[in-house]
């Protein structure tokens, strides 16, 4: 699944013109890094075993997490 970047960016130039350096807003930047911790959480599982559903359930329930 591709989600959209919303960045709004703004540019420092240098006094040629060329762009050195660059103004997120400050949510904007917050958002990234959350995202960026997200893939890199996926990244480090991506060798896990996964779990069923039903599996996850009777393991909650085992727990006394859940009482259904």
């Amino acid at each position: 699944m591709t989600m959209p970047i919303n960045l709004h960016p703004q540019y420092v130039t240098d006094a040629s013109g060329k762009k050195v350096s660059v103004i997120i807003d400050m949510q904007e930047f917050q958002d990234m890094l959350e995202d960026i911790e997200d893939l890199i959480t996926i990244a480090d599982r991506k060798d896990e075993e996964s779990t069923s559903h039903e599996d996850f359930l009777k393991e909650l329930r085992t727990d006394g997490i859940v009482q259904y």
